[in-house]
């Protein structure tokens, strides 16, 4: 071939191509298609492309190589060692994206024509005001359980990876990483390849347990330096971090200090996405990348669900109901105001003997649900099983499955100033606006239920749902 083919320019081209390809320097974009009508939240656009470099004083990474789950050796042993060709890899990740697409049209097509399109008998049909758009809602959890995957990586040991605490406040952590690593989880992917995202399953409560030295001088470095250790060595051990620098990667914690000690790596942080239950929009949660997740208590371990007997509007005697410990400035106030002072609004800071937690909810037509020393409150779930309309007195808190669900039709949202109002505001709302309350808030029940194995619907497919969500409003140009 002379040189001065016409074949030469796109021989060029194509070679430069392949080796963009190759090197992985695709760009990253984030969009937001509005499929909620509510759902006003944008996806901020990643910065700081590069891998952000974390120098820690000691080194985990040989912890987290020695112990790769076997089902998951057995998956990577079919993986060939030297990295598949440029085209078949750029097909797989064609039609990942393709199939969120027609997910897409789907739930436009749900919202246009206000019904449904499924392949199976629904069980479950969401409808009704509680939901900001049941046809989206519908559509797009159909879109979910029939697409959806996710990939849970097997480096590291238990009990900092791969568990969590299954009791007390922090138990959805746990459960939630078990039942995504449990075989028969149909959203689990059997190849990283087809998966959609990709699930850290570090604990991070049991970081805090077994790490945490309050009597170090610095006391955050070692947990942090293990979070960002973790991703290091998945980050150099596959591609799939690198290629969309955190993106379709998700992390699950309940505790408290989640939110801080996901800055250990910086694209964990600014494009991962966190489902957390200290979602507090001043403390960096993002709205339309992070996800809300419920705090479930769970005192005994047991799984938990509604009161198996709902009182009825007539049987609830009480105005409103609160019992706790004064953990922060806005369960202060609410003492100051109202502890032991009305007979209508019952406030306890401990619980007097003889008197039952879970009677003197069901007795409350109000439970009130104050944050704590952090935003999360496990009295809102509480207050939901047991039939009462939740108070929700927080700062900057996004309520759970917000993106789906329109808290203001089952609940109440009462600001910190006004909390010496209580009493007038919950004795105005009139009989009947507060029956269809109460309703709805047992229509909502379901949603908040923790099974094991997970059903449809439940919290589980409801955190689930939330993160599928965000993925479908994510294009990634790998």
């Amino acid at each position: 071939m002379s040189c001065s083919s016409p074949h030469i320019p796109f021989l060029l081209f194509f070679l430069l191509l392949i080796s963009f390809t190759l090197l992985g320097n695709s760009p990253t974009q984030h969009t937001l298609t509005n499929f909620f009508s509510s759902f006003n939240a944008s996806i901020p656009k990643l910065e700081g492309l590069s891998i952000s470099n974390i120098s820690t004083s000691f080194s985990f990474s040989s912890f987290f190589n020695t112990s790769i789950a076997k089902h998951q050796q057995q998956q990577m042993a079919a993986i060939p060692s030297t990295r598949p060709a440029a085209i078949d890899k750029e097909l797989k990740l064609s039609q990942l994206e393709k199939g969120l697409e027609r997910a897409r049209a789907a739930i436009r097509k749900a919202i246009l024509h206000r019904n449904y399109t499924s392949n199976k008998d629904e069980d479950f049909v969401p409808r009704g005001s509680v939901y900001r758009n049941a046809n989206a809602f519908h559509q797009s959890y159909i879109e979910m359980e029939k697409r959806f995957k996710v990939w849970a990586y097997g480096e590291g040991e238990p009990p900092i990876v791969h568990g969590g605490p299954e009791a007390d406040i922090y138990a959805i952590e746990g459960h939630f990483i078990s039942e995504m690593e449990d075989r028969r989880n149909p959203f689990r992917a059997r190849h990283p390849s087809e998966a959609h995202v990709f699930l850290l399953p570090f604990s991070v409560v049991n970081i805090v347990e077994y790490v945490y030295k309050p009597e170090a001088k610095d006391y955050w470095g070692p947990l942090k330096r293990l979070i960002a250790d973790y991703i290091n060595v998945i980050s150099d051990k596959y591609p799939y971090w690198n290629r969309s620098h955190g993106a379709d990667h998700f992390m699950v914690s309940c505790h408290d200090w989640a939110p801080h000690l996901s800055v250990a790596n910086a694209d964990l942080h600014r494009n991962s996405i966190r489902a957390i239950c200290n979602a507090n929009t001043s403390e960096g949660f993002k709205l339309g990348k992070d996800v809300t997740l419920p705090e479930v208590h769970l005192p005994d371990g047991g799984l938990s669900s509604p009161a198996r007997e709902q009182t009825s509007v007539d049987g609830r005697t009480l105005l409103a109901f609160f019992a706790g410990g004064a953990h922060g400035y806005i369960r202060e106030a609410l003492l100051r105001h109202w502890k032991d002072k009305d007979s209508d609004v019952v406030v306890y800071e401990y619980l007097p003997d003889g008197i039952n937690y879970g009677q003197m909810m069901s007795k409350a037509r109000f439970c009130l649900c104050p944050s704590g020393f952090e935003v999360a409150s496990p009295r809102i779930v509480e207050a939901i099983f047991n039939g009462c309309v939740p108070v929700i007195i927080s700062i900057d808190y996004p309520p759970p499955f917000a993106d789906v669900l329109d808290w203001s039709k089952f609940s109440i949202e009462i600001p910190v100033g006004r909390i010496p109002e209580i009493k007038e505001i919950l004795g105005n709302i009139s009989a009947r606006r507060y029956g269809v309350l109460q309703r709805r808030v047992v229509q909502v029940q379901r949603h908040f239920v923790l099974n094991r194995p997970a059903k449809r619907f439940d919290v589980f497919h409801m955190v689930l749902h939330s993160i599928w969500l965000r993925r479908v409003n994510l294009r990634l140009n790998y």
